[in-house]
């Protein structure tokens, strides 16, 4: 007889609830949950796919240790022994910094990895930490740290309740939104436009978000941060400067309106490929709307001016007035494991505590540039990374000029990986630990409700039973912190999840929270019944800004009050935060890092700095998340999405036709692609989607394989970053394009 259960979709930062229909071990069918307090029964087509992972033959289900170059299916016991021996021997000659480690994109989407990992982390005592942020996100987090105090304070349009909405470098037609967790933006922007509300969008492809809005505006790759300048630069000049609430809030605006002072929509048109009327129209526009927000994403990222476009962003909305303010951008306030601090006031974020071996990269938010990683593996000396883990990442796919991180990887004394499949970068591992199917593991959102376009929260219990004889994967973690940590060697999952939860209650104890100052035996007795991440959470959500604060407040937040309510609990629109989300020494918005305002000049020395060759930029498809849903049948029918798309006027020039193929060359490499002509992107411009090329030996993804797509992180320059966050450069990548 078929079971109804409901779960948060795992697969991108939408967080649509499901309903699944179960008939014993069988997922029959899976639709959107109507009753959901976030989604509304919103679905793309991501989420059905959850049943074909689960079942998917290709994912791993027992621990993976190569022998005589092959990988042969071993025990748990078998595999930790493997790791503890050779990771001990590399650790005993070459030190703990001969050790890196690189976290993938769905370790953020999975929450026991999310939690553990950072204990595993601190555990390996390295500095060689890498993530897929640096080739996302990060420029944004830099910025918002240094601005509010907090990598993680990060404000979002108020959709629901905007008059204007001005979108740069994002796609959440496809996306499901980016730092920015918002299921359903198409039925949100028609409701906005059907209120009177309007959308522009920059961007230099018309993306199906651009079709929708009431404008589209392409820009040359690369130059958000003249543009928003641009901007900024006509509301000081023409004095729409309007700080309203925020006027006693922020400091530095002065240094602001000197610094841009040359940035005159005339000055940066022919840069950006903006007509000066059009920007100076688009600043009166914003200042003009009742309420309005600004939103970048990851086109604005992912440049060689990332951290600028992304500060400029916010800088627009603070000089309209439309920072923390109802239908502008505005500040998520999560249930639990949100920044912490006193509010309005703290030290504010630091980086470049450390610089990389080889290049001298600085450290941001703990972590080296990802485009550092092959040159730390390839480069002898001290502190030479000779054992790396891998967790749930694809870095071979998903980082710069993946054709040298595959050499390096094959240079390894020993590698680790923890992941689903045996993949392009894990078929290099020596030891693959698998997680379990998310339909076997609980479910919590760690990170996305910080970006919600609501405050909501939700819990989703497992689904199937997971097999008696493999853990989850916070218990393979800490059975691994056992490994490396000389002093936790040896001890067994259960003492070091319980020191894990008392360190994470001391520090609730200590304050500032609602159970500041109580009797710690009293909070234990309170959650003796949990274990691993569920007592974690328990604790955060009631120690937290709704939480019940273990009797304080009988009508707050608590795990069961959640797992009694399946399609969560609705804890109401975004309000006003500041000063109180403020974390910067002096308790104000910092409009004027030193760090930003001395990169400007950098960006005042390529004023009028043109482009030589074609630009490549990235695109997304509803269907697709990076590399690592590739495998699944219902996502990867119907037409080739992995094509090079040219304009007619560039396809006529250089001979390519439409069906044909082309060879596109860069710096560092040339792939073989399929052409689509189309007209939906700027003369100028190529577009190819990232997260392809499953042709490599040894990976075992057999559907992925039958369309493996060509790499387009094999045209990315590792050479090519953010100064300031380490991002690297993947959207206006110089290259030149030929018939195949």
């Amino acid at each position: 007889m078929s079971q109804k259960h409901y779960r948060i979709c795992p697969f991108c930062e939408a967080t649509c609830g499901l309903e699944l229909a179960v008939d014993g071990d069988r997922v029959t069918a899976v639709r959107g949950d109507d009753a959901d307090v976030f989604s509304s029964g919103f679905i793309c087509p991501k989420g059905p796919a959850i049943a074909e992972l689960h079942a998917d033959p290709d994912r791993l289900r027992a621990p993976l240790i190569k022998r005589d170059g092959t990988h042969v299916e071993a025990t748990w016991e078998e595999a930790f022994e493997e790791i503890d021996r050779r990771l001990s021997a590399v650790i005993a000659e070459h030190g703990r910094e001969s050790v890196g480690a690189y976290l993938g994109n769905p370790s953020v989407h999975n929450w026991s990895l999310a939690l553990y990992g950072r204990v595993f982390l601190r555990a390996l005592q390295t500095p060689q930490v890498f993530s897929a942020s640096t080739v996302d996100q990060i420029p944004k987090q830099l910025s918002s740290g240094l601005m509010f105090g907090s990598f993680l304070t990060v404000p979002v349009p108020d959709i629901d309740r905007t008059d204007y909405l001005l979108m740069l470098g994002a796609n959440p037609f496809e996306s499901n939104g980016s730092l920015w967790t918002v299921p359903d933006f198409p039925g949100r922007l028609k409701r906005m436009q059907q209120r009177g509300g309007r959308c522009v969008v920059i961007d230099p492809k018309r993306t199906r978000t651009a079709a929708a809005a009431d404008r589209h505006l392409p820009i040359r790759p690369g130059t958000d941060a003249y543009l928003l300048a641009a901007i900024a630069q006509t509301l000081f000049a023409e004095d729409l400067v309007d700080l309203g609430t925020l006027e006693s809030h922020v400091v530095g605006v002065d240094e602001v309106r000197s610094v841009l002072e040359g940035f005159t929509p005339r000055a940066v048109s022919e840069t950006c490929g903006i007509d000066a009327d059009e920007i100076h129209r688009l600043a009166h526009e914003l200042a003009s709307a009742p309420r309005a927000a600004v939103y970048g994403r990851i086109g604005t990222c992912t440049q060689e001016f990332g951290t600028l476009a992304s500060w400029l962003v916010d800088v627009c909305n603070v000089l309209t007035g439309n920072l923390d303010r109802p239908g502008g951008a505005l500040f998520p306030l999560p249930a639990a494991f949100s920044a912490g601090g006193k509010a309005g006031s703290g030290r504010g974020v630091r980086t470049g505590r450390r610089h990389s071996r080889v290049r001298g990269a600085p450290e941001v938010m703990g972590e080296y540039p990802c485009s550092c990683l092959a040159e730390e593996i390839e480069t002898p000396g001290d502190g030479q990374i000779r054992a790396l883990f891998t967790i749930a990442g694809n870095p071979v796919l998903s980082t710069p000029n993946g054709d040298r991180l595959d050499a390096a990887l094959r240079g390894l004394d020993f590698m680790v990986s923890l992941d689903i499949y045996l993949n392009e970068t894990t078929r290099h591992a020596d030891v693959i630990l698998p997680g379990l199917s998310p339909l076997e593991t609980s479910h919590f959102d760690i990170a996305f409700p910080g970006f919600g376009y609501r405050n909501a929260v939700r819990y989703s219990p497992p689904v199937f039973a997971a097999p008696a004889d493999q853990p989850s994967e916070w218990e393979t973690l800490l059975r691994l912190t056992a490994v490396v940590s000389p002093d936790a060697k040896g001890a067994g999952t259960a003492d070091l999840d319980e020191f894990v939860f008392v360190t994470n209650l001391q520090r609730a104890l200590r304050g500032p929270s609602n159970i500041e100052g109580r009797d710690e035996g009293e909070i234990r007795e309170a959650l003796a019944d949990r274990r691993g991440p569920e007592r974690l959470l328990d604790l955060a959500l009631r120690t937290g800004p709704y939480g019940d604060g273990f009797g304080a407040d009988p009508d707050g937040v608590s795990l069961a009050k959640l797992e009694a309510q399946p399609h969560g609990i609705d804890l109401g629109e975004l309000a006003p935060r500041i000063p109180d989300v403020l974390q910067t020494p002096s308790g104000k918005i910092e409009m004027a890092p030193p760090q930003l305002l001395e990169d400007v000049s950098r960006l005042s020395e390529n004023i009028g700095r043109q482009a030589d060759s074609m630009m490549l930029v990235g695109r997304r498809n509803l269907r697709s998340n990076n590399s690592w849903l590739h495998n699944l049948p219902r996502l990867n029918r119907g037409r080739n999405l992995c094509t090079l798309q040219i304009h007619s006027e560039d396809a006529e020039r250089l001979a390519l036709r439409d069906g044909g193929s082309a060879l596109v060359s860069s710096r560092v490499g040339t792939v073989e692609i399929p052409v689509e002509v189309t007209d939906d992107i700027m003369p100028g411009v190529v577009s190819i989607p990232h997260g392809y090329g499953h042709d490599r030996e040894g990976a075992k993804l057999s559907v992925a394989r039958d369309r493996p797509g060509s790499n387009t992180n094999i045209l990315a320059d590792e050479l090519a970053l953010d100064p300031l966050s380490g991002n690297a450069v993947l959207s206006g990548i110089p290259v030149t394009v030929r018939a195949a």
